[in-house]
C-alpha cells in the first residue's frame, strides 16, 4: 500500500479534480506490475496496470490500490470494477473508501458480488492525507485550504512603513517550499501581495522532495484575487515562464481592455461575482467597496474546480499573502489547516 501511495503521488498537479491513485499487483509475495493515474482524462491506475500486464492474471494474484475502485462510467474511462472483474483478479486490497457518493461502498460491493475477496481499508489515514483535496471536494464542494502565516515573535509581519521585512530563516523557507507549496495544486494571494512584493509564487527547492507527497514536475497554479485588475503588467507573474500556470480572479465589471491584455500574455483570467454586500468605512460612514471584500465563495470554487480546455481544476490551495487575505478565509470558515512560521 505504501508503494501505491508513492505511485499515486506521481500524478500530483496533473490529475486536477480527480484523485491520485496508484495500483500494485502482487504475485507470490512479489510486486510484478504497477500503474497510476498519470493525468486528468487518462487511464485510471487499475486499467493502467492491467494494460501493462496484458491481462495475464493468475488466480492467486492480489491487486492493491489506495482508493476504492470506481464503479461508474467516466467520459473517457470505463468503470475500474468492470475491468478488474473481467481480468480475473480474485483478491483486492484497498486503502480507503471513495468519498464520491456515486462510488462509496458500491465499488467494493460490485467486486464482492462478482466473487472477489476484498480487504481494507489499509493505511487509511495516509490515504486520506494524500487525497485530502479530493475528499474535501466531494464533502464540501471546495478545495482543501491550508493557511500559511509568517510573523515575528512579537507579532509583526512588516516594517513600520509597511514594506516587506525578512521574517523566516532560510531553513524555514526551504521547508515551506518543500512541504507546503510543493504539496498544493495552487498558491493563492490577494493582489496586494503582488503590488507590495512582486512575488513569484513558485516552488524553489534544490533537491526533489523524498516524501510520497512530492510536488512532481509542475509548478502549482498561482491564484491572484484581483477584483479590479490592479495587477501591473510589469509584475513578474505576468511575464515569466510560468504564465500558463497563473490565474487572475476578477469581477465581471473589471477593465475589459486590461483583461484582454493579461490573457494575451498567457494568463488565465476568471470572472467571479463579488459578494453583494457593501462595507461601511468607520471614518465617514459612507458606503464603499472594500478592497478586502471577498468574491462569492460558491462562484469562486465553481470556477477553480471546473475543468476547461487544458485546465483540469484545483483540489488543494495554499493561502499566503497578508492579513487581509488571511482574515478573509478565517472569518468565512474556509481554513482546513493553518501553519504559522515564527521568526526571531
Amino acid at each position: 500500500m505504501r508503494r501505491c501511495l508513492e505511485l499515486a503521488a506521481k500524478g500530483k498537479g496533473k490529475t486536477g479534480i480527480n484523485p491520485m491513485v496508484g495500483a500494485v499487483l502482487v504475485r507470490d509475495g512479489k510486486m510484478i506490475a504497477e500503474g497510476f493515474h498519470s493525468e486528468f482524462g487518462k487511464s485510471h491506475a487499475e486499467l493502467n496496470l492491467l494494460e501493462k500486464t496484458e491481462y495475464n492474471i493468475c488466480s492467486t494474484d492480489t491487486l492493491y490500490v489506495n482508493l476504492e475502485p470506481c464503479c461508474h462510467m467516466h467520459k473517457k474511462t470505463p468503470p475500474c470494477t468492470d475491468m478488474i472483474i473481467k481480468s480475473g483478479i480474485k483478491h483486492v486490497v484497498f486503502g480507503m473508501r471513495d468519498p464520491n457518493p456515486q462510488v462509496s461502498g458500491k465499488g467494493i460491493a460490485a467486486l464482492r458480488n462478482a466473487g472477489i475477496d476484498v480487504a481494507g481499508p489499509v493505511l487509511e489515514d495516509e490515504c486520506l492525507r494524500l487525497n485530502r483535496g479530493f475528499v474535501t471536494l466531494q464533502k464540501n464542494s471546495r478545495p482543501w485550504i491550508t493557511l500559511k502565516i509568517a510573523r515575528m515573535v512579537d507579532g509583526r509581519i512588516a516594517n513600520p512603513d509597511g514594506s516587506m521585512m525578512k521574517i523566516t530563516r532560510d531553513d524555514q523557507n526551504a521547508w515551506s517550499h518543500r512541504c507546503l507549496r510543493a504539496r498544493h495544486d495552487g498558491i493563492l494571494v490577494g493582489v496586494g501581495t503582488i503590488l507590495t512584493d512582486d512575488s513569484r509564487l513558485t516552488v524553489r527547492t534544490p533537491t526533489p522532495n523524498p516524501s510520497p507527497e512530492g510536488g512532481g514536475e509542475l509548478q502549482p497554479y498561482r491564484i491572484i484575487l484581483d477584483a479590479t485588475l490592479q495587477i501591473p503588467l510589469t509584475a513578474t507573474v505576468v511575464g515569466d515562464e510560468f504564465v500558463s500556470r497563473t490565474i487572475v480572479i476578477c469581477a465581471p465589471d473589471a477593465d475589459r481592455k486590461k483583461k484582454r491584455e493579461i490573457e494575451s500574455r498567457g494568463l488565465l483570467v476568471m470572472e467571479v461575482m463579488q459578494e453583494a454586500r457593501l462595507r461601511l468605512r468607520a471614518t465617514d460612514g459612507q458606503a464603499s467597496r472594500s478592497h478586502s471584500e471577498c468574491f462569492d465563495w460558491s462562484e469562486l470554487w465553481k470556477a477553480l474546480t471546473t475543468p476547461k480546455d487544458s485546465f483540469y481544476g484545483i483540489s488543494s490551495i495554499l493561502v499566503e499573502g497578508g492579513p487581509t487575505t488571511w482574515q478573509l478565509f478565517q472569518k468565512a470558515g474556509m481554513v482546513d489547516e493553518e501553519v504559522t512560521l515564527v521568526g526571531a
